[in-house]
């Protein structure tokens, strides 16, 4: 599996973004995520979807704000940051593994590069 980050950029607080995650490879049984990692912090779990499936998971700062999703036909998943905050500012990074959703960045296999996302209050 391989992936593919895009969409980051430089936003004001209460602004929207959209993040793209090109996925090519086998994507039978696998799970996507988000996760990002502000400087000098640890990479964070923002949410998860399986491929096949409709149970998102977010973690808790995002609930209400943020969306994962994923376009089938075109082997994308999305995150659409709504309402955006200062403390959202991060790399973030979409991420894939087989099997259930966890929230641990080590259960995840694959990678993409990140992006940057950058909030200005």
């Amino acid at each position: 599996v391989q992936l593919q980050a895009s969409g980051g950029g430089l936003a004001q607080a209460g602004d929207s973004l959209r993040l793209s995650c090109a996925v090519s490879g086998r994507t039978i049984g696998i799970v996507m995520a988000w996760f990002r990692q502000a400087p000098g912090k640890d990479r964070e779990f923002v949410a998860a979807l399986p491929w096949r499936g409709d149970a998102p998971l977010y973690t808790d700062s995002v609930k209400g704000r943020f969306t994962i999703s994923r376009d089938s036909a075109r082997n994308t998943v999305y995150l659409q940051m709504d309402s955006l905050k200062s403390d959202d500012t991060a790399v973030y990074y979409c991420a894939a593994r087989q099997g259930g959703a966890y929230t641990y960045s080590a259960h995840y296999r694959y990678w993409g590069q990140g992006t940057q996302v950058t909030v200005s209050s």
